[in-house]
Order: C-alpha cells, then sequence, then structure tokens
C-alpha cells in the first residue's frame, strides 16, 4: 500500500538562488535544512522543496533534460514511517502501472528512497528519512 499523503514537494530549478530568492521575497520561512544545494521552505502540510533540476537527474540515476518528457519542474513524495515500507510502496506502484525510474535503495543520508513516474509521466519519490518527523494527521514536519 502507498500511503495517501504528500509530505514533499520539490520544484526542479535551473537557477537555484534566484528561485530561493523569490520565495525569500515571498515572506516563506526557510527551515534550517537548507543548504547551498537545494532550499527547504516550511508551508502549511508539505515541505517545499528546491533542487536543481542536473542534481535531480543524478538523484535518480536518469538522464533528464529541459527538453525530455519526465521533465515537469515538480517532484512530489510520499514519506513512509517504516524503511520496508519504501520497498513495498514501489511494488503497489509497479503493479499499477507506473513506471519505476530508481529500484528501491539506501541513500547517503541514511534513508531508502526510490522513483516512479505515474502515468502522465509526473516525477515521485517513495523515502523513508529516519530524521523525518510526522504530526498526528502524517503530514511532514522537518526532517
Amino acid at each position: 500500500m502507498v500511503p495517501a499523503r504528500v509530505s514533499l514537494v520539490t520544484i526542479t530549478t535551473k537557477n537555484l538562488p534566484e528561485m530561493r530568492a523569490f520565495y525569500q521575497k515571498l515572506g516563506w520561512e526557510e527551515a534550517e535544512v537548507s543548504s547551498d544545494t537545494y532550499a527547504v521552505f516550511k508551508t502549511a502540510g508539505v515541505l517545499l522543496t528546491l533542487f536543481p533540476v542536473a542534481e535531480m537527474a543524478k538523484e535518480m540515476q536518469i538522464e533528464l533534460s529541459a527538453n525530455d518528457s519526465y521533465t515537469s519542474g515538480v517532484t512530489l513524495a510520499v514519506n513512509v514511517d517504516q524503511k520496508e515500507e519504501v520497498d513495498k510502496a514501489i511494488e503497489t506502484v509497479r503493479n499499477a502501472g507506473g513506471t519505476i525510474l530508481r529500484e528501491p535503495s539506501d541513500a547517503f543520508w541514511d534513508g531508502r528512497t526510490a522513483y516512479f513516474a505515474d502515468p502522465e509521466k509526473n516525477l515521485w519519490e517513495v523515502a523513508w528519512n529516519p530524521a523525518a518527523t510526522f504530526d498526528e494527521r502524517g503530514a511532514m514536519l522537518d526532517f
């Protein structure tokens, strides 16, 4: 089963400093986890991250360019409660006809992650992050 929750929205960007400045100018609060390589903003219900498109391609272990059919500019994430749930969720996606872009694997940041595309090629991540915290509704509070 894939939990029915969107916990993280990532916008891939060509110019991270410009995009970061834009959201800062909107008055959005940036999370402490932000770095020079990505930005994380706190919103009501989900976290919004900005991540360079070239880095996202490396993370997914796929070729990705502005002309690619998988480039929608947004990657949605479902964060699960237990490490083994990543594998179970990807099997559900596979059985439902999703395209698996990256099989489940342990991540350098001590979690577990996998990527898939839905039938209209929207990009999704299923991840377990041991540092993630959720509220009683399952909304991600921090990571």
